[in-house]
């Protein structure tokens, strides 16, 4: 069993957007004998891009896992993929993916580099302490400089970028790669599709360059050891190719450096050596920590370790809608086993469910198990509830796992359905919707009654309405994207609230002084003190007070908009002897929560995105001129290549609607942008009023 589990790799593939990540994974499945023919993105025909809307825009959309198997060193490997999108309006999916992954291959282009979206996943993988492996995809494209995407690694994401390979030329001169672990060159037989491949002399032009390199390579793997380090003093050549792939091993799967591979998977050259990378440095399961969680009946740490007696434990990284077998969810095993028609416990809810059916996850396609052990990623079918970040494990040895957090939708529209027969069919199918995506939400607007849903962006929404329409035959009238405003109060405020019903029997009371102010600095949601002293308010009755003041920020007093952030200080109050209970005391706190916040100057914020802009140069003067018109804050204009700029900014996301088509028409179609949210800031008072008499018709 632990052989089965050290030769297993769970990895992702991220990437910004057209980096290559779905074409690499395509080559993958082709050189490892799952497809006989290669996919292809911009042919629609991509295994992973199972979704019509994937196939249609050539992005992807949701991540799609695969498992594959590759022999090397004399070893059969199981390498369990997960394909996320590139997108940022779908991080969601990296997230939840690295949450459960061992190791990942970060794909660059050589010629965009380090791009907005490679910062964010890098910083994701840094959170859940993910290691790496990088790839320099599109060598054969013009502009490609390898070397130049390296140094942006070290520059912007503050990797540490050691080199595993040289390529042998660039642009339209890419023929191959030199592996400086072997010392040795390979050239790619493009008639094979880049199956075969053969071994070359290095470039008598190279060979400086190579020793440079390899001479680096090996000091850094000498370092490792006291004994290889006095090895390598008395004879450099003594080190073998072994050794310093052990070396390098050691120190990626600490995270103190990148192993850096090149290639273009489009054109079928350096994939295989990817995939021996991804072998010999990615962690297995038995590399890592046992996971840790806490036990739901005491509160104690306990930990789970990567093995098939331990109890059983999974967590729950994704949920989704299959037509035939209904709610499927995803799930990563941690330790123990799993068998079709067994029962589990979801820590979580605290329900028991019942498995009917195991799958092996191909893309959209399902391959029964009968079991499933330590170290796997698979899919079940049979839950009554579940939600994304549940954990399951056995009744009896119960585990909660840290589940995941998510970003806030910042974009929301106004969906109604065209008939009045599709009212109910629409209420179930945006519940489908939002139970598979964390960051969809649905609500019902309390003043109009107009169903609003929320998302990250126009792209997201704009394929929740397509997959409505597809899926659940539901045409809707949508209205125009609004952004998701947040309220926060100004100012601190001294408010006593006392909550009395009296009906015959046993009445209400409730009694409570507080202070409602902005949040300190850093703090986001609320911020709750409790400075009562003496015997005001019994402390079982603090906690209904905090859930009171939680539940209220949902709904602010200015438009509605939620409360990004407050500080409660809860100072003195009083009880009823018979009439005082918990529920009594969380209603006194909505209600004197709306009528502080009223008195505490409360203000818009609204989200700020973080923008970049590649553009021509002598569209330069052009580009910045529009998005100072847009409230933009420039940050920076650097150059790429000799003929475009890069100019970062922040911008309100408010002024950002239809923007790409006014980029396209500033730079003749040339410009390329992306974005995402950066952080909320206070909305100015003259269009705060503006967003106030649109909501509410009049001036407050």
């Amino acid at each position: 069993m632990s052989e089965k589990l050290r030769n297993t790799r769970n990895i992702g593939i991220m990437a910004h957007i057209d980096a290559g990540k779905t074409t690499t994974t395509e080559r993958i499945l082709y050189y490892t004998g799952i497809n006989y023919k290669i996919g292809e993105v911009h042919e629609g025909t991509a295994t992973m891009d199972w979704m019509p809307q994937e196939q249609e825009r050539g992005i992807t959309i949701t991540s799609a896992a695969t498992t594959v198997f590759w022999d090397w060193n004399s070893q059969r490997y199981k390498i369990n993929i997960i394909d996320t999108p590139g997108h940022v309006d779908f991080t969601v999916e990296v997230e939840r993916s690295l949450r459960v992954l061992d190791g990942a291959i970060a794909i660059f282009c050589a010629v965009g580099g380090v791009q907005p979206q490679s910062e964010t996943v890098w910083r994701q993988a840094n959170k859940y302490k993910v290691p790496r492996i990088s790839f320099i995809n599109k060598m054969d494209r013009t502009g490609a400089d390898f070397f130049a995407v390296v140094q942006q690694m070290r520059d912007k994401l503050e990797a540490n970028p050691v080199l595993m390979q040289l390529p042998i030329g660039q642009e339209e001169f890419y023929t191959g790669l030199v592996d400086l672990i072997e010392n040795k060159a390979y050239q790619w037989d493009d008639s094979s599709l880049g199956m075969e491949f053969s071994e070359i002399e290095i470039p008598e032009e190279m060979r400086e360059q190579v020793e440079e390199y390899r001479t680096l390579l090996i000091e850094g793997a000498a370092e490792e050891s006291e004994e290889m380090l006095e090895r390598y003093l008395m004879d450099p050549e003594s080190i073998t190719a072994d050794e310093i792939r052990q070396a390098v091993r050691k120190a990626t799967l600490e995270m103190r450096i990148t192993p850096v591979f090149c290639g273009s998977s489009l054109r079928n050259k350096g994939v295989q050596p990817l995939l021996n990378g991804v072998t010999a440095f990615l962690p297995s399961p038995l590399d890592l920590p046992p996971v840790q969680g806490i036990n739901p009946q005491n509160d104690a740490e306990e930990v789970r370790p990567s093995d098939v007696e331990a109890p059983f434990s999974a967590l729950a990284f994704k949920i989704a809608t299959d037509p035939f077998v209904g709610r499927i969810a995803f799930f990563r095993v941690y330790s123990g086993s799993l068998t079709s028609g067994s029962v589990v416990f979801n820590a979580s809810t605290g329900k028991r469910e019942r498995i009917s059916r195991i799958m092996q996850m191909h893309a959209n396609k399902q391959i029964p198990l009968d079991k499933i052990e330590a170290g796997d990623i698979a899919a079940a079918a049979g839950f009554k509830v579940i939600r994304t970040g549940d954990t399951l494990c056995e009744e009896k040895m119960p585990i909660l796992l840290e589940s995941m957090a998510f970003p806030e939708p910042v974009i929301s529209v106004a969906v109604e359905p065209r008939t009045q027969d599709d009212v109910d069919k629409l209420a179930l199918a945006l519940a489908k919707l939002a139970e598979e995506d964390p960051t969809f939400t649905v609500r019902t607007d309390s003043e109009t009654g107009q169903t609003l849903i929320s998302g990250m962006g126009e792209l997201h929404l704009e394929i929740i309405i397509d997959r409505l329409r597809r899926e659940f035959n539901i045409e809707c009238n949508v209205g125009n994207p609004q952004v998701a405003y947040k309220e926060t109060p100004t100012i601190i405020v001294k408010h006593r609230e006392v909550y009395k019903r009296q009906s015959g029997g046993k009445g209400k009371f409730a009694d409570i002084e507080f202070e409602l102010g902005p949040a300190d600095a850093g703090v986001t949601g609320l911020q709750f003190v409790n400075d009562i002293k003496g015997a005001g308010v019994p402390k079982e009755y603090i906690p209904a007070v905090e859930k009171g003041f939680r539940a209220a920020m949902s709904n602010g007093v200015l438009a509605g908009f939620q409360v990004s952030s407050m500080k409660v200080r809860l100072i003195d109050g009083s009880t009823h002897p018979v009439d005082s209970d918990a529920l009594s005391f969380e209603i006194a706190a909505t209600i004197g929560f709306r009528e502080a916040a009223r008195q505490a100057r409360c203000v818009l914020m609204e989200p700020v995105m973080k923008l970049e802009v590649v553009t021509p140069s002598e569209s330069l003067g052009d580009v910045t001129g529009d998005l100072n018109r847009r409230r933009g804050q420039l940050l920076n204009v650097t150059s790429q290549g000799n003929f475009y700029q890069v100019v970062d900014a922040l911008v309100p996301l408010s002024e950002m609607f239809g923007y790409v088509t006014t980029l396209r028409s500033l730079t003749s179609g040339r410009a390329t942008s992306s974005m995402e949210v950066s952080h909320y800031a206070e909305l100015p008072e003259d269009l705060s009023k503006q967003v106030l008499y649109k909501i509410k018709g009049y001036v407050i």
